[in-house]
């Protein structure tokens, strides 16, 4: 119903906010993470919203990019997970990091979210990995920079990743790692190379 909010903040806690628009004050449920980062009472605000209406309730939930809107329309199509379970989650994870923990079926990681047991992390990792690209991911197109798309440079990143999985390292941490190193680099590397660079962002 409502795509988003401009107003101004009246009030705001580690899962609500009030939002002032044209005199009509607006409570929308937010994530811990977007608390974080919420302006200052007073000041002007945009918040992309959801509208979840059941028989019993008509909620708001507020996200201050559209990337977070995305990520938590994707985790409420999850089996047993609803816009409470979807908000828990993205209170302790970033949406990048949420992506991260999918892609590498890092099923422990998502569990460690309030109310996420391991069966419903392990849902979550079944039904959404095959709509996260992994592309997106590793070459950091997630948040919006370069992109490489020379499948020899893929093909590298991957095996970096598998290289850093089989030294110990969880899925998140080398999927990390290693997109930090290909953000950084500027250029193509081999495999070698990348894993050399990913060990030292791990250290």
């Amino acid at each position: 119903m409502f795509a988003y909010l401009n107003g101004i903040l009246e009030s705001v806690d580690i899962d609500n906010a009030i939002v002032d628009v044209n005199g009509f004050g607006m409570n929308v449920k937010i994530s811990a993470y977007t608390a974080d980062r919420m302006p200052g009472i007073g000041e002007a605000i945009k918040i992309y919203t959801y509208t979840s209406v059941r028989e019993d309730a008509f909620e708001l939930y507020g996200f201050l990019s559209r990337d977070e809107l995305g990520i938590f329309k994707q985790l409420i199509t999850v089996s047993g997970i609803g816009p409470k379970g979807a908000l828990s989650i993205l209170s302790v994870m970033q949406p990048d990091d949420l992506r991260f923990a999918i892609l590498s079926s890092d099923a422990k990681t998502l569990a460690k979210a309030p109310g996420i047991g391991k069966k419903t992390a392990e849902r979550i990792v079944l039904e959404l990995r095959d709509k996260i690209p992994n592309e997106a991911i590793v070459s950091g197109n997630a948040v919006g920079s370069m992109s490489l798309n020379d499948a020899d440079s893929n093909v590298s990143r991957d095996d970096a990743v598998q290289a850093l999985v089989a030294l110990g390292y969880n899925g998140t941490e080398a999927m990390k790692a290693v997109r930090n190193v290909v953000k950084a680099s500027g250029a193509d590397l081999e495999t070698e190379e990348i894993l050399k660079l990913a060990l030292k962002e791990l250290f």
